[in-house]
């Protein structure tokens, strides 16, 4: 996740206790009977140095017991794996929400016990849904596209079900209207980022500081390092490149971070309305993703 591994060079350059990491939730499920935060658990475990350096989700050394107990039975759910360990988070979480803990308050219980001294806050504490619109099928849900059918179909649209009803979760809005560099870490802009987007007041406040926002690009090279990123921006009409890139963002952003790899295209950036500041993007390690940390700072 390149929100994830932006944060962990993030914490490098800037004191992590005021940073602020407002974290999409529009991939949570019920899976298993639990409320599973796949974003939320990726940050938090990165910032603990604990995530799997191999998978790039969940614990570093985990073990699969229970899967393969549960295999034993019926499930509906049998294609999303979930770790001995990383099942302890999901279960304190569901058992919180069940309690009437907001979502908000659970995942700073869940950061602290992590000893992760960034403020990791979902972007919303309501119900807010990645909907896939899929050829053949029809609307599923994001981890069904994602995991079940490993983002291998044609999507014609997505939605966030349950996004016009929601609200920004406390301290959302705040961190945004806080003097300081706003950044748009390089995730996926159409269901990492739009998500975040579509809670209202979010594109509000984003836009309002639209002169101190750094966004980087996930495209280098006309493609993503990683997921279906580049698929999707082809598939709902976008052009896959660091251009296509800046037309998302130009309302939102004055900067735009790309690549060595894209240096040409910094002219047709800054047509499209965008600061583009070229600098190795692609984070193969902890000291990659210090030194672009730091170039995003320096840019805003």
């Amino acid at each position: 996740m390149g929100a994830a591994r932006f944060l962990s060079g993030l914490v490098d350059v800037v004191d992590p206790r005021r940073i602020v990491a407002v974290v999409n939730t529009g991939d949570d499920a019920n899976l298993h009977g639990l409320h599973v935060s796949p974003d939320l658990d990726t940050v938090t475990y990165t910032l603990a140095g604990a995530i799997s350096r191999e998978r790039g989700w969940g614990l570093e050394g985990e073990t699969w017991t229970t899967m393969e107990a549960l295999a034993r039975y019926p499930s509906r759910f049998s294609w999303f794996s979930l770790g001995d360990r990383d099942l302890a988070t999901h279960l304190f979480r569901t058992q919180r929400l069940a309690d009437g803990a907001p979502l908000s308050t659970v995942t700073a219980e869940i950061a602290a016990a992590w000893e992760v001294e960034v403020a990791v806050v979902p972007v919303t504490d309501d119900r807010v849904e990645t909907m896939m619109d899929v050829e053949d099928e029809g609307e599923i849900s994001f981890q069904d596209y994602f995991v079940r059918r490993a983002h291998d179909v044609a999507v014609r649209s997505v939605r966030f079900r349950g996004a016009d009803a929601s609200r920004p979760a406390p301290g959302v809005l705040d961190a945004l209207a806080t003097p300081g560099v706003v950044v748009i870490c390089p995730s996926n802009p159409i269901v990492s980022i739009g998500p975040l987007l579509a809670v209202p007041g979010v594109r509000d406040a984003v836009t309002a500081s639209r002169d101190r926002v750094v966004a980087v690009s996930p495209i280098v090279a006309g493609a993503a390092l990683k997921g279906p990123a580049g698929r999707l921006l082809a598939e709902l009409g976008h052009e896959v490149s660091v251009v296509g890139v800046a037309r998302l963002y130009a309302p939102l952003a004055a900067t735009l971070v790309v690549d060595e790899a894209d240096a040409a295209l910094a002219p047709a950036v800054e047509a499209a309305g965008m600061r583009c500041l070229v600098t190795p993007t692609v984070m193969r390690g902890p000291d990659e993703a210090a030194e672009l940390a730091r170039a995003v700072m320096d840019a805003a």
